[in-house]
C-alpha cells in the first residue's frame, strides 16, 4: 500500500497510526503542498490528504479522507480492530467524528499561529515560513480565529479528562476515538504551555504511538 501525504499533516499521523495499529505494511509518498492537487484531483475528484492506495487487485484504487481510510482498514483486515463493542461503536464513530471535523481545525489554527509567532525559531528558513503563511492565508488564520480554536481546544480536553484515568476513551480497547484524538492534537506538543498543562494528555499520545509503531511526534521525541 501507498500513502500520499504531507510529512507534517496531522490528519496523514492519524492515517499512519491506524495502518501501524492493524500492523499492514505501506511506503509513504511525500507531496509537495500546492502541487499536491494536480496529483490528487483526477485521482479522488478532492485535493486533500491523506490518500491511500491499496495497490491490491480488486480493491479501490484510492481511498480519501482519514475517516474513510479508517473504515477500509477495518473491512481489509477486522483484526486488531479498531471499534469497541458493537454497542459502543457509534459513541466512538461520533467522538472520532468531532474531533476529525472541529478539533483537528482547531489544533491546526493554533499550530500555525504558533509556528509564525513564538515558535517560528524551530524552522525560520525562508521556505518553511512561506508554507506558514500561504496555511494562514489559506484557512484565514488570525487574532480571532484562534482565539475560538483556543476555546475549542479547552471543551476538548475536558472531555477528554477520562484518559487521566482510563487508558482508552470508548470501551475496553484503543479505538477510532484514541486514534483520532492522538494524531489530532499532536501538533500541540510543540507549544509549551499546553505541555505544562496538561502532561497526562502527551503521555498518552505516546502511548498509542508506541502502540501504534508509530515514530514520535516533534516535541515528545
Amino acid at each position: 500500500m501507498l500513502l500520499l501525504q504531507f510529512s507534517t499533516s496531522h490528519y496523514c499521523r492519524k492515517a499512519r497510526l491506524a495502518l501501524g495499529y492493524k500492523g499492514i505494511s505501506y511506503e509513504v509518498e511525500n507531496l509537495t503542498p500546492g502541487l499536491h492537487r494536480i496529483k490528487l484531483k483526477p485521482m479522488t475528484g478532492l485535493t486533500t490528504v491523506p490518500v491511500l492506495l491499496p495497490q491490491v487487485s480488486g480493491l479501490p484504487d484510492a481511498i480519501a479522507d482519514s475517516t474513510e481510510i479508517f473504515k477500509f482498514l477495518e473491512s481489509y483486515q477486522p483484526e486488531p480492530s479498531l471499534l469497541p463493542k458493537p454497542e459502543q461503536q457509534t459513541a466512538a464513530w461520533m467522538l472520532e467524528d468531532w474531533l476529525d471535523e472541529s478539533i483537528g481545525t482547531a489544533t491546526r489554527f493554533i499550530y500555525y499561529d504558533f509556528r509564525a509567532g513564538v515558535g517560528k525559531q524551530i524552522d525560520p528558513s525562508w521556505f518553511s515560513q512561506l508554507l506558514i503563511q500561504v496555511v494562514r492565508r489559506q484557512y484565514q488564520i488570525n487574532a480571532a480565529t484562534v482565539n475560538l480554536a483556543k476555546q475549542r481546544i479547552k471543551l476538548a480536553l475536558e472531555v477528554l479528562k477520562p484518559w487521566q484515568e482510563q487508558p482508552y476513551l470508548v470501551g475496553e480497547s484503543l479505538s477510532v476515538a484514541d486514534i483520532a484524538a492522538a494524531a489530532l492534537l499532536s501538533p500541540l506538543a510543540l507549544i509549551p504551555e499546553y505541555r505544562q498543562e496538561y502532561p497526562w494528555l502527551f503521555a498518552r499520545i505516546k502511548e498509542i504511538h508506541e502502540i501504534c509503531r508509530e515514530p514520535l511526534p516533534p516535541g515528545l521525541v
